[in-house]
C-alpha cells in the first residue's frame, strides 16, 4: 500500500501592480516613503519646535563636562583668535596696512568658524545620530538644520565678546551694526544649504567627515579670516584677475566681509567684492535651495542598509 502526498498547487507570484492596487485598496503606504516636495516642507514646518529643542540641548551639553561650562562657548573662539594673532598678525605681519587688525581677526574667526562647524556637524548629522533616523519617523532634514542652528546660537554668544573687544578697541557702535541681521541670516541659509549636501554624502560614505577638515582648513586660507584679501591681490601683481575676482566671490568671504562691514568703522564699501549684497542672497539661494532638494531627493534612503 503506497501513501500519496498531496502538495499544493503551485502559484505564480502576483503581479507587482496587483500588489499595488491591494495597498491602495487597503490604504496601505510604503514605509519611510519620501514625501512630495511642499508635504516636505510642511512636515519640517511643523517640527519647528523640536529643532530648535534639540539645537539647544545639544549646545547646553557641549560643554556640560567642563568646570567652566558654557563659558567655553566664548573662551574657544577667542583663544583661537589669539593662535591667529600670534601667527599670523605677529609673526607673519598680516596685519601691517589693516586698520583695527584685532577686531577685523576676531570678526573674520567668529564667522569662517559658524560655517566651519556647521558643515562639520552637518557631514556626520545624519551617521552620528543612526539610532534617531531608525527609531523614529521624521523629516531627517531637520537633523542638520538643528545642528546649523546650535552654531548660531554657538555664534550669538560669541558675539557679545566681540562686542566687547569692538568697544575696547575703540570702535564706536553705529546704525551699521543693524546689518549683522541680514547679513547672518544669508550666511545662515547657505550653511544650512551646504550642511545638507554634506549629510547627505555623509550619510553615505562616512570617510567624507575624515576628508572635510583638510578641504575645510584650505577653505579658510582662500577666504581672508587672517589677513586682507585686497592686500594680498595687490601684493601678487602677476596674478590673473579673474583668480583676484574668484578669491573675493567666494561664499565666506563674502559673508565675512559683509559682517566687517557692518561692525568696524574702518573697514568701509570700497573694500567689498561689487554687489556684494546681490552675491551673498545668490550664494545663499543656491546653497540653501539646492541643498534642501538635493537632500529630500534621498529621504527614504537614510538610516536603511
Amino acid at each position: 500500500m503506497s501513501q500519496v502526498l498531496h502538495t499544493p498547487p503551485r502559484t505564480e507570484a502576483a503581479p507587482h501592480d496587483d500588489l499595488a492596487a491591494l495597498a491602495a485598496r487597503h490604504g496601505l503606504t510604503v514605509s519611510g516613503a519620501r514625501p512630495s516636495l511642499p508635504e516636505y516642507i510642511r512636515q519640517l514646518w511643523a517640527r519647528r519646535h523640536f529643532i530648535t529643542a534639540f539645537a539647544t540641548a545639544k549646545l547646553t551639553t557641549t560643554y556640560s563636562q567642563a568646570k567652566l561650562g558654557q563659558l567655553w562657548q566664548v573662551m574657544t573662539p577667542l583663544l583661537n583668535a589669539a593662535v591667529y594673532y600670534f601667527i599670523f598678525g605677529v609673526l607673519l605681519n598680516t596685519k601691517r596696512g589693516v586698520a583695527d587688525f584685532i577686531p577685523f581677526l576676531v570678526t573674520g574667526v567668529f564667522v569662517w568658524t559658524f560655517t566651519q562647524t556647521s558643515i562639520m556637524t552637518g557631514t556626520r548629522a545624519i551617521s552620528s545620530n543612526i539610532g534617531l533616523v531608525r527609531a523614529l519617523h521624521f523629516p531627517r532634514a531637520a537633523l542638520p538644520i538643528s545642528f546649523c542652528l546650535q552654531q548660531l546660537q554657538q555664534l550669538l554668544f560669541s558675539m557679545a565678546a566681540l562686542v566687547v573687544i569692538l568697544l575696547a578697541v575703540g570702535v564706536p557702535p553705529a546704525l551699521s551694526w543693524f546689518l549683522v541681521i541680514p547679513a547672518l541670516t544669508l550666511q545662515f541659509v547657505f550653511n544650512a544649504g551646504v550642511s545638507m549636501i554634506m549629510a547627505r554624502l555623509g550619510a553615505k560614505t562616512p570617510d567624507i567627515a575624515q576628508l572635510m577638515p583638510f578641504v575645510l582648513r584650505t577653505w579658510m586660507y582662500m577666504s581672508g579670516v587672517m589677513w586682507s584679501l585686497d592686500n594680498l591681490i595687490k601684493q601678487h601683481h602677476g596674478m590673473p584677475p579673474w583668480v583676484g575676482d574668484l578669491l573675493r566671490a567666494n561664499p565666506a568671504a563674502v559673508y565675512i566681509d559683509l559682517m566687517r562691514f557692518a561692525l568696524i568703522d574702518t573697514f568701509h564699501a570700497s573694500q567689498l567684492p561689487p554687489h556684494v549684497w546681490l552675491v551673498a542672497t545668490g550664494w545663499a539661494l543656491v546653497a540653501g535651495v539646492g541643498g534642501f532638494i538635493y537632500f529630500w531627493k534621498a529621504e527614504e534612503t537614510y538610516g536603511r542598509g
